[in-house]
């Protein structure tokens, strides 16, 4: 597996400074020792973005949709361009440290059962970042996180399970869920899965794959091996329509996922959490961006429209 090579998928949207060094790190400063090809989709970024991959495309796949395709849409169609039997997702603003990718294909090669593999990131400040990998999502964890138990309590193993506890991400270890900003799986697998499901804009499509995987029989992992610095929505925009992305894929993973009542249940928990949120940021005189959630529910519909984007 690891002579025949490696595709990597890297889906930019702005965020200039941080792609190429994501671009860098991938062809130059920490290169796997497998065939290695990278495919950016660029999902109609800025002119200082689109001069980056202007630079770079004597060496990478470049395809430029003109739009913003959405994150699952765009790993698709990025994966589909490739031909090698590993498939690698990196976010434009994670930066690979050596040995990276070589980790990531090493783990795949001898837990062939794992079916998808995340590594270790950490933030710009060295400190880790815990955003590689969590525990699925359940009625439990979305009560706790309503209720403010997570927030009180974070790193709890019975309060905020989906964090992982206070597991560093520095040993090897199966896990529910591995997220899109680092990920690796056989080709063969991703085509299994179906890959994402493009129902989800964006947030909740990695957690909807892992979940699949799960119920093929496959087994998640992390290895710490893999490590990469990640500086977590660089190429974001503000803070309160980042939350409400990510809500509304939360919501969506509940409708798509869970059945009726389950699911009902579900966005009840989470409309109570943006609730007291919001309460919480009128008492100290703010307004996002809990506040903004509140002041419009469509969210909670998941992905649907393209208003909801």
């Amino acid at each position: 597996m690891t002579l025949a090579g490696v595709d990597v998928v890297v889906v930019s949207y702005n965020g200039a400074s941080w792609l190429e060094r994501c671009l860098r790190a991938l062809l130059d400063e920490a290169p796997g020792s497998a065939p290695t090809r990278v495919v950016v989709v660029d999902n109609g970024s800025d002119e200082e973005t689109q001069a980056v991959l202007d630079a770079w495309a004597e060496r990478v796949t470049v395809d430029r949709a003109g739009t913003n395709l959405g994150f699952g849409r765009a790993v698709n169609r990025g994966v589909a361009l490739g031909a090698h039997p590993v498939v690698v997702l990196v976010n434009p603003d994670a930066v690979v440290r050596p040995g990276c990718l070589d980790a990531l294909v090493r783990t795949l090669d001898e837990h062939p059962r794992a079916g998808i593999v995340g590594g270790r990131t950490l933030r710009p400040d060295g400190t880790l970042d815990p955003s590689s990998c969590w525990g699925r999502p359940t009625l439990w964890s979305w009560f706790c996180a309503a209720s403010g138990l997570t927030t009180l309590l974070r790193r709890s193993p019975v309060f905020d399970p989906e964090s992982l506890g206070r597991w560093q991400r520095d040993t090897p270890r199966e896990v529910d869920i591995v997220t899109g900003c680092l990920l690796a799986t056989p080709r063969a697998v991703w085509d299994e899965l179906g890959g994402f499901d493009e129902r989800f804009f964006m947030y909740g499509e990695d957690a909807d794959l892992s979940l699949r995987a799960h119920e093929r029989g496959y087994a998640p992992r992390i290895t710490p091996d893999a490590v990469a610095v990640h500086a977590n929505g660089a190429s974001s925009p503000a803070r309160a329509h980042k939350l409400r992305l990510l809500m509304t894929g939360k919501a969506s993973l509940a409708r798509l996922r869970w059945n009726p009542v389950r699911a009902r249940i579900g966005l009840a928990l989470l409309a109570s959490g943006v609730a007291l949120r919001a309460s919480a940021e009128r008492v100290r005189g703010r307004r996002e961006p809990w506040g903004a959630l509140a002041a419009d529910w469509s969210w909670l519909r998941g992905w649907q429209t393209e208003e909801d984007r």
